[in-house]
């Protein structure tokens, strides 16, 4: 299937510049509400948005497109990408849309998807929505006494702060716990340090005032060097990075240490088969996830299926075959016991009621498996195709003939973002180390000389 608006995480783009301009986004909405309209009553969609400055502008030309064609539209403002998926659920809504760039800078923004039943669309709705943005849509609009209404929502922030404890068990709480939380100056600002508090933990917080374009600016999952500092200053027993949007964390131990989504996966996976919870016989991962957790799994007798990367192709493995535990290296973690999407406040709860019940301090709890060395480099290329070129394809092959099976080799353009992102793994790490950077010097001339 060919896209022209829609890549691996919804429609992305910098803010005013196409795709992400006010009238595209007036077009999504008018697509969507057309296919997903209701019969005999108002189709119903709500929307919530991270807090980047360009949120405004496409939140309204959004609701312009839904009203036009006949949907009811909730407003629930700055809130996480999970909480919309739970609450198109629980709201009973015929779609949801999170207005999101996640992890990327604010000038950047994106629009997100979901179906009635809290999951992202599919490639075949979307490539449908593409298909009606290039019509003509005027003869499917609403008539004049059937243009929807919009309203803003307040209070369901905590409908989700609710949910989101009440994964953990009724008799866990994290008392004594002196918990410091990123929250990336994002969408989780508020409802992440008030879910952490209501359960007994001293909260101290870092980049919780958003102010537009200082979203995700040193800070977060992707940026978590102040968190590191703040854990080792305050003396605190963990340390909680979420992203712009989140749906994704990384967290800290108790020495300053990160701790990625590899390690976090199996923290939850060696729980839950103790616990008996652990379906589909192990947990889903992408091609990025470090070679030492699949060793991990393998001991513990559990499978690693890996996917492409994106947190939507792991959701529809784990659909597909009965998993209930996958996520992706960079804090993606999905438990689809609780939700639907990845969601970096419910997973960061799980580790801290595992540390609360084993009484171990995180950097025991959460140190798993040693990881295999792992280089990952990025290219930023702004246009042309520089993997089919003969050189770089050249490369590419002596490298993988080199590695042979002591290493691993994973190159891929980024979905989000205009980079192509060269990864390889081994247990030598002089070998791939020399190997990224054959390629990533091939990469670089081709671009270069275009």
């Amino acid at each position: 299937m060919a896209f022209k608006y829609f890549g691996t995480d919804g429609i992305r783009g910098k803010a005013n510049t196409f795709p992400m301009t006010a009238d595209v986004a007036m077009k999504v909405g008018m697509a969507v509400g057309i296919l997903f309209r209701s019969q005999g009553r108002p189709g119903r969609v709500v929307i919530g948005k991270d807090t980047r400055l360009s949120g405004y502008m496409l939140e309204n030309a959004m609701v312009a497109g839904f009203t036009a064609s006949g949907m009811e539209v909730f407003l629930l403002g700055p809130i996480p990408t999970p909480a919309v998926a739970m609450l198109c659920r629980s709201l009973r809504a015929d779609v949801g849309v999170m207005i999101s760039a996640s992890h990327n800078p604010f000038f950047d923004n994106g629009i997100k998807l979901f179906g009635p039943d809290g999951f992202k669309l599919s490639d075949e709705i979307e490539l449908k929505i593409e298909r009606l943005i290039e019509t003509d849509m005027t003869n499917e609009l609403a008539g004049q006494s059937q243009i929807g209404r919009a309203k803003r929502v307040e209070g369901d922030i905590y409908r989700y702060i609710e949910f989101a404890k009440r994964t953990l068990p009724r008799d866990v709480r994290l008392d004594g716990m002196r918990i410091v939380v990123d929250c990336a100056n994002g969408a989780a600002y508020k409802a992440a340090p008030l879910a952490l508090w209501e359960l007994g933990a001293e909260v101290v917080t870092l980049s919780d005032k958003p102010t537009g374009t200082n979203i995700n600016e040193d800070c977060g999952s992707t940026h978590p060097i102040a968190l590191m500092r703040k854990v080792h200053e305050v003396r605190a027993d963990a340390g909680i990075a979420l992203d712009g949007d989140g749906d994704r964390v990384v967290m800290v131990d108790e020495t300053g240490a990160i701790i990625d989504g590899d390690q976090l996966m199996a923290v939850v996976a060696e729980r839950w088969l103790e616990n008996g919870l652990l379906r589909g016989g192990g947990i889903v991962a992408t091609v990025m996830s470090n070679l030492g957790l699949e060793r991990f799994l393998a001991k513990k007798g559990l499978t690693m299926a890996r996917t492409k990367v994106g947190d939507r192709y792991v959701v529809e493995y784990m659909r597909q075959h009965g998993f209930n535990v996958g996520g992706e290296q960079s804090g993606h973690i999905v438990l689809s016991d609780y939700g639907t999407t990845g969601d970096g406040l419910v997973t960061s709860l799980q580790i801290l009621g595992c540390a609360k019940e084993s009484q171990k301090p995180m950097s025991e709890l959460c140190h798993r498996f040693e990881p295999v060395p792992q280089v990952l480099k990025n290219v930023r290329v702004s246009e042309g195709k520089p993997l089919e070129e003969a050189h770089v394809k050249d490369v590419i092959k002596n490298v993988e003939k080199r590695l042979g099976k002591n290493g691993r080799l994973v190159i891929r353009p980024s979905g989000t973002e205009p980079l192509i992102r060269v990864m390889a793994e081994g247990d030598d790490e002089r070998l791939i180390g020399n190997a990224v950077d054959e390629i990533v010097d091939a990469l670089k001339k081709v671009r270069d000389a275009a």
